[in-house]
């Protein structure tokens, strides 16, 4: 079964990469852009085909993948853009000339207007947004799926349990051990309230998820509040006075709130004495676009702490830290985790098999999601530079026009080839450390 997970995971990626390449791919021939390469990988070719003026193929390394279209970069002005250019001799200079000696190169008679640097601005735009869009495409659709088919954990307001005292030395925990005279009756106790009772309104307001009845009460400070729930079938009314205790302060992900100190944030507020019941809820395909704008909110803050979270990556491959769960893997960290997740005891997990397979394809969602976010860095030699660049061509062609000056032209995006080749060797000492960091030390479930 761990090698089952692997494999899943490991066509999910690749299907994923291709993909992003066909976003790029479609578009760039739809607009007359000739394209002589679909590669899916790196390093030496395992296969290729060509059919008409595009070879397609597989590389040995799957790290990524690439379309080659034909002039990516523009003559320096007053060049002729049908002749190559001697180098200049400075060594930046020489790198920008050979990229486009190179660009020409590979320009055929016929094909001077089908370069990519002379396509209009939104259709440059088309072009290098494909292959991130098409990534969040197959997100939306994993996440969506999962979200509306199998559903999400949530905190219903079935109750789980009910206290029958309360600890306040310790912020108004539902005491676990025995009740002493010093320790009030817990609220939801004293009402009658019992487990498996179904809230249906607190103080007045219709409740749905857990959020909603901790907000109900811990909203009403010293004041009796009336409560509906459903007990086998029938609803029922009591009233019930909260304790009002300091409590704490929760964020959107339900973690307690600290302060620069590290202390627990807490606020006074009504408590019960009572806790919901995890379930599995599916959800309606209403709420899928803010869901996925939701995830992708979060994996877009987990991408700009991606320099603070190598910093832990390095201490965790070279000494004895623990990975951070929530930081960066490689390919082999996913491939470690899906095959943990397949091998993993049926009988151990909520949902069994259901859950497994529906984690796998969470995984495959993720790292789309992390593909579409990470590519719209605006640094070449990522898709979110050539979309900077675009811009800016169409930024000065604008101002251009308003001030009823000469069209700039094309921007020279080769002039920034050295912070591309100096992202690109940045990039490859992150995968080497982060491949070593996920043999030596892994991150594991349950972390």
């Amino acid at each position: 079964m761990y090698l089952l997970g692997v494999l899943v995971v490991a066509f999910g990626i690749g299907a994923s990469i291709g993909l992003h390449e066909i976003g790029h791919l479609v578009p760039a021939k739809k607009f007359g852009v000739k394209v002589t390469q679909y590669m899916v990988g790196f390093g030496p070719t395992v296969w290729s085909r060509r059919r008409g003026e595009t070879e397609y193929g597989i590389k040995a390394v799957p790290l990524g993948g690439y379309i080659r279209m034909i002039g990516m970069f523009p003559p320096k002005p007053g060049d002729d853009p049908t002749k190559l250019r001697v180098s200049s001799t400075g060594r930046f200079s020489q790198l920008m000339d050979e990229a486009r000696q190179q660009s020409l190169e590979e320009v055929q008679p016929g094909d001077e207007k089908r370069v990519f640097y002379r396509l209009a601005v939104p259709k440059k735009l088309v072009v290098m947004l494909g292959g991130p869009v098409m990534n969040l495409i197959i997100a939306t659709v994993l996440f969506g799926g999962i979200f509306t088919l199998y559903g999400l954990p949530e905190v219903t307001p079935k109750l789980s349990s009910v206290s029958q005292c309360v600890d306040i030395k310790k912020a108004g925990q539902n005491s676990s051990e025995q009740c002493t005279s010093a320790m009030p009756v817990a609220p939801a106790n004293a009402a009658g309230l019992k487990p498996g009772d179904v809230l249906v309104s607190v103080a007045g307001k219709k409740v749905s998820t857990w959020d909603d009845v901790r907000v109900a009460i811990r909203g009403n400070l010293d004041k009796p509040m009336t409560i509906v729930f459903e007990r086998g079938g029938k609803e029922q009314t009591v009233t019930a006075k909260p304790l009002v205790l300091d409590l704490p302060v929760y964020d959107a992900q339900g973690r307690p709130q600290t302060d620069a100190s590290g202390k627990v944030v807490t606020e006074r507020a009504g408590f019960l004495g009572t806790s919901g019941t995890p379930e599995i809820v599916k959800q309606p395909v209403t709420a899928v676009p803010g869901l996925i704008g939701e995830q992708v909110a979060r994996t877009a803050g987990v991408v700009l702490k991606i320099p603070e979270k190598m910093v832990g990556v390095a201490k965790a491959a070279f000494g004895s830290g623990a990975r951070d769960p929530e930081g960066p893997i490689s390919v082999v960290g996913v491939g470690r985790v899906a095959g943990e997740v397949a091998s993993t005891d049926t009988s151990r997990i909520d949902g069994g098999a259901a859950a497994k397979f529906v984690t796998l394809i969470g995984l495959i969602a993720s790292l789309n999601l992390a593909l579409f976010v990470f590519n719209l860095i605006p640094l070449l030699p990522l898709d979110g530079g050539h979309v900077a660049g675009a811009l800016w061509e169409g930024l000065k062609r604008q101002v251009a026009r308003l001030r009823g000056r000469p069209d700039p032209g094309y921007v020279d995006v080769a002039k920034a080839l050295p912070v591309a080749y100096a992202v690109s060797s940045l990039l490859i000492v992150m995968s080497v450390l982060l491949i070593y960091a996920d043999i030596v030390n892994p991150v594991r479930l349950g972390g």
